[in-house]
């Protein structure tokens, strides 16, 4: 009788656990019930359902970091939800998780796969940032700390995760379906904003001085679940510019017609943002995936339908009654209050840089300098712009060497992308270089490459376009990339 007992245990031991956890669950949401309401039980089944997050994570990284980019979009909408609560370190906080599994599992994985310069250039720049800690000119290290997590331990974290991970043509092909998917959420939810007003939150955030660029002319310019509006209206041109050029790929009709209604939705959403510089994003974008393309007949006819947009906006006033357009137009007006106050802070900056050849330091220049550093002269001059505050930051030689790695692995990615033989997998190559690039350009206007979820979305790209030619290799040998392509 007790070996058959003892039989059935070991032949049903995972019914008898979970039968154990859900009776203690029950006995606890029970309990909570009696003494807290209903906040017991939401309370009880948030830790259960963190417990089985945490224990999946640990055995598979890959849903930890999949939790960690879908993080990564919301990170705007739930700063204003929570106004509060520092809920943008959740974010370190999700991406060591993945790191930590990655350690525990790391038999699992190649890590031959990481030598490579992308990885390579990723540590330089850190190892740069990190040493500005020793920086004369900085000041609060809470400052220097929080920028550093930004603009070098994101790319040091993240750009070995595909050479490690997400090294098969499965894995771009969830990529490219993640940002689409949750950039065309945004939009809508952009649409919401626009259409159906703000939240609480979201009113309370635009109190706070944020309706000074949010408000323009009584026009709302939409932020969405992004940041700020630059944020998103740059996210959405990058994503009309990878959208398009996957419409112009050799797949099926009907997932033409997905990237056809994605790149117009996208479209809509960078105007609805009022984002100028994503004007200039969606024209670098385009022209660098026709380039790759070797379609050099569409790249001029591409670039004659882009100066005659260029003609419309910029010598008639057509349009001008619509807030859209004529917010784009502006972006093209030498005399626009708006681009003489960015010069002036450009020639105010000069003057303080100088004399210092490796800049102010890190948490100098932006948010960081006005909330850690408000008493130097350098972090209460808007840099506008995420190229100039590389400048403020690092001065004129971190410039030029962080402009010679971000061109060096942009032109890396466009040879790579150049020798791909695999029709399918080009297009995406493409696509993907195309919208770093977009980025790149963008981030001349705005503070882009630095926010999220365009910061994740570039490094994870270029780490794809590197393992291209694996991916193209394989793809040779089984002739599949891994969907259907009727």
């Amino acid at each position: 009788m007790l070996d058959i007992l003892n039989t059935w245990l070991i032949d049903n031991k995972k019914k008898i656990i979970f039968f154990i956890i859900a009776m203690c669950l029950s006995i606890v949401v029970a309990g909570s019930i009696s003494k807290f309401g209903f906040l017991g039980p939401f309370c009880a089944v948030a830790v259960a359902g963190l417990g089985t997050f945490l224990v999946s994570a640990f055995k598979d990284p890959r849903l930890a970091f999949w939790a960690y980019f879908a993080y990564c979009f919301c990170l705007g909408f739930l700063v204003k939800t929570f106004l509060q609560i520092p809920v943008g370190l959740a974010l370190e906080a999700i991406l060591l998780l993945t790191w930590c599994s990655i350690l525990i599992n790391m038999n699992k994985f190649n890590w031959q796969n990481l030598k490579n310069d992308h990885v390579l250039l990723s540590v330089i720049w850190f190892a740069i940032s990190f040493l500005q800690i020793l920086n004369p000119n900085g000041g609060s290290l809470v400052g220097w700390f929080n920028e550093l997590r930004f603009v070098a331990l994101s790319w040091l974290l993240i750009a070995p995760l595909v050479f490690l991970m997400f090294n098969k043509p499965a894995d771009l092909n969830r990529f490219i379906t993640f940002i689409l998917f949750f950039s065309a959420v945004a939009c809508l939810y952009g649409v919401k904003q626009l259409y159906f007003g703000l939240t609480s939150g979201e009113q309370q955030w635009m109190g706070m001085g944020n309706e000074v660029t949010h408000m323009i002319k009584g026009k709302l310019r939409v932020f969405s679940i992004y940041s700020d509006a630059g944020q998103f209206g740059a996210s959405q041109a990058i994503m009309a510019v990878i959208s398009m050029a996957l419409l112009t790929g050799p797949f099926s009709f009907g997932k033409k017609i997905i990237f056809a209604l994605a790149t117009l939705l996208f479209i809509y959403g960078m105007a609805i943002s009022g984002t100028r510089g994503a004007l200039f994003a969606l024209a670098a974008g385009i022209a660098t995936a026709l380039f790759l393309s070797k379609n050099f007949k569409v790249l001029i006819v591409g670039i004659l339908f882009s100066l005659s947009g260029f003609v419309v906006l910029k010598y008639t006033t057509i349009g001008e009654n619509i807030f859209q357009i004529s917010r784009l137009r502006s972006a093209l007006n030498p005399a626009d209050a708006s681009f003489k106050v960015r010069l002036d802070n450009q020639v105010k900056l000069k003057s303080i840089l100088k004399d210092l050849p490796f800049g102010a330091g890190l948490g100098m220049s932006g948010m960081n300098g006005t909330t850690y550093n408000a008493d130097k002269a350098i972090a209460n001059i808007q840099p506008d712009s995420y190229w100039v505050k590389v400048w403020a930051m690092y001065g004129i030689v971190g410039l030029i060497i962080w402009f010679a790695i971000t061109s060096y692995i942009i032109g890396k990615c466009s040879g790579i992308v150049w020798k791909i033989h695999d029709p399918r997998l080009k297009a995406k190559m493409i696509a993907l270089t195309a919208g770093t690039v977009a980025c790149f350009i963008c981030s001349y206007g705005n503070e882009v490459m630095n926010g999220m979820p365009s910061s994740v979305i570039m490094f994870m790209s270029w780490s794809f376009v590197y393992i291209a030619p694996w991916l193209d290799k394989k793809l040779k040998q089984t002739g599949s990339d891994g969907t259907d392509h009727n």
